[in-house]
């Protein structure tokens, strides 16, 4: 009998090990390049307004797209004309953004954690916070080897309305597939993103220490290597 309605994972700094500082500024290099290519933006402003849209996506309170509302903002500050370079920052994320794998790790154990959360719930979900459009979500799955299939469902910028570290993230996964909070596992690094709001949905985690991001206490939930994680499912 499975014991979990669902099993939940984090991808940056969890099923893909990152320094997630060095990873940002690292992969907006690369895109801020583009940028000035396609529309000749000032990258300094190009960056500014990509930080304000993330912002923005931040506060959704899920009455429209996060790709709606990070779109809009953006164009607040570089005009509308920026609607018409979106197929050129999808090409990015499918082409050019794989240079930012360097500023990533390997992870051998990826397969074994999945196929035990396979084992061990009905639905495997890859709950990464939706600040991303579906092509960059799938281009850094792949640099662990993950497949889309391999999930129920990804969250991405394009079918979620809220974001980390609003609780509101995990109750909106739920609801979708009408999962049971309290049967349900968060594994992430990020204590407040991942364990803190997805304990205020009222969700169980195991937080990955490895890459760990915690800004203030450590949650009083069960922690561990990446390895301790995967022993963690092998044993219930």
């Amino acid at each position: 009998m499975k014991k979990f309605d669902a099993i939940m994972f984090d991808l940056d700094g969890t099923l893909l090990p990152m320094d997630n500082d060095t990873f940002v500024k690292g992969y907006l290099s690369l895109l801020a390049k583009v940028a000035e290519k396609a529309g000749g933006y000032d990258k300094d402003i190009f960056l500014k307004s990509m930080w304000k849209g993330v912002a923005a996506m931040t506060r959704n309170d899920g009455s429209c797209k996060n790709e709606d509302v990070f779109w809009k903002t953006v164009a607040g500050v570089l005009g509308d004309s920026v609607y018409e370079h979106i197929p050129v920052f999808d090409d990015f994320y499918s082409g050019e953004f794989h240079k930012a794998k360097q500023f990533t790790g390997a992870n051998p154990l990826v397969s074994q954690a999945l196929a035990l959360a396979r084992e061990k719930a009905h639905k495997v979900i890859l709950a990464t916070n939706p600040l991303f459009p579906t092509v960059a979500v799938h281009s850094r799955m792949s640099w662990v080897g993950m497949e889309p299939e391999d999930f129920d469902w990804i969250t991405d910028y394009t079918n979620s309305t809220t974001c980390k570290p609003n609780p509101e993230y995990y109750r909106e996964i739920c609801a979708r597939f009408d999962l049971d909070p309290a049967k349900c596992l968060m594994i992430g690094n990020n204590a407040q993103e991942d364990m803190e709001a997805a304990a205020a949905a009222g969700i169980r985690g195991f937080l990955i220490t490895d890459c760990l991001i915690c800004e203030g206490e450590l949650p009083d939930c069960p922690q561990g290597t990446f390895g301790d994680m995967v022993q963690f499912l092998a044993d219930l």
